[in-house]
């Protein structure tokens, strides 16, 4: 099996899941990275005896070889940002580069992660898969559609989760915690719904479909995988102040006052993400649990309660100021020197 984007969020997650499943990997299991991972506090490395191999999806000379021997991939590699240029050469070209390789070595399986992002705006309440027609409208997830349009004509699977959250997670929760700093409020009270999954849920899901011996995802087809409950801003905004220790908000706003409000108190979280967070965004999850004969694991509360000593560390260590520069000694003065007309040199990496 090759797992690329094997040090990210959810490909952590997929080789945790992996070593637990088996005890160890024992070399079975192949990643594929730009470097070879130290571990740190929000991508540790599970298994030392996974096989890493190096290589850049941007760089199709680089993938040479990676896929040799290889029966079932799992592609997750990609780029989530504002960076057009590179939202095409990573999840697009990216996925192609890598598809190409994984025809030349013979491999029968592909899997990929994808987001229910690329249905656009929305609000979405209770959507299956063909119901609504992808209308992407960010650069990252119109570079994601075009990537699952060619797993696809490969006759791979797709996986559409909702929000991701967990170990590791950098955006969800951390992104809801931002608007409790800025405006402390309730948005319409909390009543979107959403569709949400714990990393390690989606972990389990990919590698149980992976390692079946038949493809229990039809070759070709999407799939929604989030929990089947979804659940309300407002329980998720409750089980992440009592997990961290943030205050309750206690006024309510529409969500016309709280964008406002918003707007007023910059940060990270754009208009656009608040809309993801504070509408419907639900969509059907129960087939993709169903064909793989996986459960979906105990739901929102149970999880956000397990991962709540992670989120704690990991929003302490983002809100703690950055320790102070040491200030650079004054070069001493040499009399009767005349400056230099050599250029500096900048340096500039690629």
């Amino acid at each position: 099996m090759l797992v690329t984007g094997a040090t990210g969020f959810i490909g952590s997650a997929v080789l945790r899941d992996l070593a637990a499943r088996h005890g160890g990997t024992g070399g079975q299991v192949r990643a594929l990275v730009r470097n070879v991972p130290r571990p740190r506090v929000s991508r540790p490395v599970i298994d030392p005896g996974i096989e890493y191999v190096q290589g850049d999806v941007t760089d199709p000379e680089s993938l040479r070889g990676v896929c040799d021997g290889i029966d079932v991939l799992i592609h997750l590699a990609c780029y989530i940002g504002p960076d057009e240029r590179l939202c095409t050469a990573v999840n697009e070209l990216g996925t192609h580069a890598v598809l190409a390789e994984a025809a030349r070595a013979g491999t029968r399986r592909v899997l990929t992660v994808s987001t229910t992002a690329v249905y656009g705006g929305g609000p979405h309440r209770s959507i299956g898969e063909h119901d609504v027609v992808p209308a992407p409208v960010s650069p990252t997830s119109r570079s994601r559609l075009l990537a699952e349009r060619a797993v696809l004509a490969a006759g791979g699977a797709v996986l559409r989760p909702g929000l991701v959250y967990g170990t590791g997670d950098e955006w969800v929760v951390p992104a809801v915690a931002e608007l409790l700093g800025r405006v402390p409020a309730w948005c319409d009270g909390g009543r979107a719904l959403l569709s949400v999954i714990a990393v390690d849920d989606l972990a389990r899901l990919l590698t149980t479909a992976a390692m079946s011996y038949d493809p229990v995802l039809p070759p070709g087809t999407v799939h929604h995988a989030s929990h089947p409950e979804p659940v309300s801003l407002r329980d998720l905004l409750i089980e992440l102040c009592l997990g961290v220790g943030l205050p309750l908000p206690q006024e309510d706003l529409t969500y016309d006052e709280y964008r406002a409000r918003l707007a007023a108190v910059p940060g990270r979280v754009t208009e656009r993400q608040l809309s993801l967070l504070a509408t419907d965004h639900w969509y059907r999850s129960c087939s993709v649990w169903q064909l793989t004969g996986c459960l979906p694991g105990p739901g929102f509360q149970a999880r956000m309660r397990a991962y709540a000593p992670w989120y704690r560390a990991f929003l302490d260590q983002a809100t703690r100021p950055a320790p102070p520069t040491p200030p650079v000694p004054a070069a001493p003065r040499v009399p009767h020197v005349v400056a230099s007309s050599v250029p500096t040199r900048i340096e500039t990496s690629a």
